[in-house]
């Protein structure tokens, strides 16, 4: 850049004449003179600060590798000014070497290598650095990356960008010794060390890789070792790392002072006038005579690694004192004693003051801001803060992982704080389309799930895009089909109703047809249809906490039998009907990524309950029964005389409706069928259910979930006897398909679907089930994460067979993908360790595909 000053005095006031651009440039001229700052007929001094300031405003563009100012010629008090500047090339295309082409997609779209795109030294030296650091993160220590440029002669002022990747050999870490050491084994300290490992084919979640800054904070994990077991003054002498002789691998050697160890003294706490000792003392949590433990310590005092941790920051700072702060200081050591001050500085109280959403394009500020629980004027809570961002990833519309509260305006002095949370918006909206063979037949299906769903916009034009979207409602169609089966559904939920409260208004509408699938193929002449109905009603409550739900609804189904005698549906014609109220309790308080919770539990309890009629519908059960047994068949000892006179019927022969012999079992049978519509044309049963579920972060995002499930499906007349309907298939990938029976599907891996139940269901069930899971990938477009499980289980006929230990067990791995257009894809491998009935071996290999289970 220049100011060429040749002809003309020095700090000369002219009128601006004009100015003419040269050079190398794509933009109009008079569009360059506005970038600049300059205008015809204004004051000016050469040189002086308004071309100095022009420079400057053309330079910060980034879009000039040159500008130079020039004096055209001077008329009277005018100056003519020429502005010679050369435009920076534009990329017109990028070519890689030495990485395969699937991954150079990535790489472009990461460092935004688009054509058109500025090319200056801070582009290539930035895309350097990033390629170089990506794959050194991968284990390519080595890695170099060259970046050349050359001028395409196709175009104009363009250039194609040339990037050249020597990855070289992944290095791993063949050994890491410990010099120094006697408190602790070398094993017990390279455990300490999280992500440098030295290599063991055993191990298979964690890598042999080097990366430097990783090593880096692995010492200090180690010297953190030291100083959970009391050893205050262990420190590192020095450390070493160094290729092997086949420069393949790296040894790593590190030299430790341990030190003695150390034993907390006196602790006393400085500056509170809020909380008393003891409830500090409490919290806390040491106690003189301790061990030393600097990590603990630390915690105590603020937990980094929690946000909601129990620790005394937190207590101040849920309770208004934002501008707080908490330091412990070693104020004596004596011998091997070290006695503490805890310095508190209070501060004022704080409140928040504006609280603003942004980010959000297609969800309305409403449903947002009534799911806040930070408002104006309330006193500062950093638990409030936190419980914002779990119940704003809860809704489902936003990528969980970007939410991020802003602080702005914090003025001490007044006491205000304002917060800005920061949203990334992804698809809420769901379709599901899919097509396999499953019961011998061809199933499709097709299903539409709208997760944002606005029923006030349905009738305004303008609201589609393509739908009306943004209040938070949710609106599902799903259609399924074979040549047996077709079944329609659709749901509608408010979780707002009355936009007042969180009470979540359901409401739902089914209807399914299913045919006779025998050996010989469908017979469409026997069929069974259902249509079902229900609402449902679900309050947050205040007790005991926030976090419980208690939801109750109405359900009602009707069967329809057309020559249905399958199973046990011993009544082949007729009508049951079922209507039901349920009645739950549930907490959840799992965070903060609904697809993949980190931490919290859920646990809920329901029932689903029928009226008693048998204890006013005059039916004497007990002796239908009884008859019925008489009816089917000659139980007596000896031989009986039919009802006509005709002969005899034998003990175990049949008898027809008339008391004559029946020549089969179906003839028989019809007297079932006939005390079975007395039996079931008003079901009547309750059913009992019990959830566990436990998310537990072990050590990064890495995270153990134990779950237990128990079910119970009884009768309030044992005469009367279990209902056909509402019971339990256990095993398999507990996916439904098309039951509309009520009938509750239960995955249990390693095991064939529906194989630990009997064919018709079992009326109890328990299943326990351990999985540890860590996410490859949390982003919005798709969150990926693999797991592996154990799981036991299993389907009891009645309560003289059940024993909760008695079960199946299995273990395996699988994999879960989850796209917001498509919901939750996966796949999982089980072995079952035990026989199924009627087998003596192991069950052995199953592959489980999971498609729209939840999580």
């Amino acid at each position: 850049m220049a100011q060429d000053n040749s002809g003309f005095d020095q700090g000369t006031k002219y009128i601006l004449g004009g100015v003419n651009v040269t050079g190398k440039i794509s933009y109009n001229e008079q569009t360059v003179v506005t970038f600049a700052g300059l205008h015809k007929g204004q004051d000016i001094t050469v040189p002086g600060e308004e071309i100095s300031n022009a420079i400057k405003k053309l330079g910060k563009l980034g879009l000039f590798s040159e500008i130079d100012f020039y004096v055209n010629r001077i008329a009277g008090d005018s100056i003519f000014l020429e502005l010679n500047i050369n435009e920076l090339p534009k990329l017109s295309e990028v070519k890689f070497s030495g990485i395969k082409k699937k991954k150079t997609e990535q790489l472009i779209k990461d460092n935004g290598l688009t054509k058109g795109k500025v090319v200056n030294e801070n582009l290539i030296t930035t895309t350097r650095n990033y390629i170089e650091n990506k794959y050194k993160k991968d284990g390519f220590y080595n890695t170099k990356v060259t970046i050349r440029t050359i001028p395409d002669t196709t175009s104009g002022n363009e250039v194609k960008m040339l990037v050249s990747i020597f990855k070289g050999n992944k290095i791993k870490v063949k050994s890491i010794d410990f010099e120094g050491n006697e408190k602790f084994s070398d094993s017990k300290l390279r455990s300490a060390m999280k992500n440098t490992k030295q290599i063991n084919p055993i191990r298979i979640f964690k890598a042999s890789k080097y990366i430097k800054e990783k090593y880096k904070e692995d010492l200090t994990k180690i010297i953190d070792q030291y100083k959970e077991k009391g050893y205050r003054d262990a420190r590192i002498i020095s450390d070493t790392v160094a290729f092997t002789e086949d420069k393949k691998r790296l040894a790593i050697k590190v030299n430790l002072e341990e030190g003695r160890k150390y034993y907390f003294g006196n602790i006393k706490f400085l500056g509170n006038t809020v909380y008393p000792d003891n409830a500090l003392r409490q919290l806390l949590g040491i106690k003189k005579g301790d061990v030393y433990n600097g990590v603990l310590l630390e915690k105590r005092i603020s937990d980094k690694s929690k946000p909601d941790g129990e620790d005394i920051t937190n207590l101040y700072q849920n309770n208004g004192y934002l501008f707080s702060n908490i330091n412990a200081v070693e104020v004596k050591t004596a011998n091997d004693t070290i006695d503490f001050e805890i310095r508190i500085i209070e501060g004022p109280l704080a409140y928040f003051n504006k609280i603003t959403v942004v980010g959000n394009d297609k969800t309305n500020d409403k449903v947002i801001y009534r799911e806040l629980r930070t408002k104006p004027g309330q006193k500062y809570s950093k638990e409030e803060l936190v419980r914002t961002i779990r119940e704003i990833g809860q809704l489902g519309f936003f990528d969980p992982e970007s939410i991020e509260p802003v602080f702005k305006n914090v003025d001490a002095g007044a006491g205000t704080v304002d917060i800005e949370y920061k949203l990334v918006e992804k698809g809420s909206s769901q379709i599901e389309l899919q097509g396999g063979y499953g019961g011998g037949g061809f199933i499709g299906t097709l299903g539409l799930s709208f997760n944002n769903f606005s029923v006030k916009n349905i009738f305004k034009k303008e609201a589609y895009h393509p739908l009306p979207m943004g209040d938070g409602q949710k609106l599902a169609l799903r259609l399924q089909g074979s040549s047996y089966f077709q079944t329609y559904s659709l749901s509608f939920s408010e979780p707002w109703f009355g936009g007042k409260k969180p009470i979540n208004f359901s409401g739902s509408i089914a209807y399914s047809k299913q045919y006779a699938n025998t050996i010989s193929g469908v017979d469409r002449s026997r069929y069974f249809n259902i249509t079902a109905l229900s609402v449902g009603i679900a309050k947050r409550l205040s007790v005991p906490d926030d976090f419980f739900v208690l939801s109750q609804g109405l359900s009602f189904q009707y069967y329809d039998l057309n020559n249905y005698n399958i199973g046990l549906f011993t009544f082949g014609n007729g009508s049951a009907r079922n209507f039901a109220y349920t009645i739950g309790l549930s907490r959840n308080n799992k965070g903060v990524n609904p697809i993949f919770p980190m931490y919290g539990s859920e646990f809920s309890v329901s029932a689903k309950l029928t009226p008693p009629y048998s204890l006013f519908d005059g039916v004497d059960y007990g002796n239908l029964v009884n008859e019925e047994k008489y009816k089917l068949r000659n139980e007596t000892s000896t031989p009986i005389a039919t009802a006509d006179g005709t002969g005899t019927i034998l003990p175990g022969e049949y008898i027809d409706a008339n008391g004559n012999r029946a020549a089969t079992y179906k003839d028989a049978a019809v007297n079932q069928g006939k005390i079975d519509q007395v039996r079931f044309r008003l079901l009547e049963y309750y059913k009992v259910k019990f959830k566990a579920d436990w998310f537990t972060r072990l050590y990064g995002k890495l995270v153990f979930r134990t779950l237990s499930e128990f079910g119970y499906l009884g009768a309030y007349n044992q005469s009367r006897g279990l209902v056909p309907f509402e019971r339990f298939y256990v095993g398999g990938d507990g996916l439904a398909n098309f039951a509309q029976d009520g009938r509750e599907v239960i995955q249990l891996r390693g095991y064939p679907n529906n194989s630990l139940s009997s064919t018709n269901g079992g009326p109890i069930y328990n299943k326990f089930t351990l999985e540890l899971r860590y996410p490859l990938t949390l982003k919005a477009a798709a969150s990926i994460y693999m797991l592996a499980f154990a799981e036991a289980g299993n389907a009891y006929e009645n309560f003289k067979t059940y024993n909760p230990f008695e079960v199946k067990r299995s273990a395996g791995a699988g994999l879960r993908i989850f796209m917001p257009a498509f919901g939750l894809l996966g796949i999982d491998f089980g072995y079952g360790f035990d026989p199924l009935t009627g087998s003596t071996k192991p069950n052995g290999l199953e592959t489980h595909f999971i498609i729209g289970q939840q999580f």
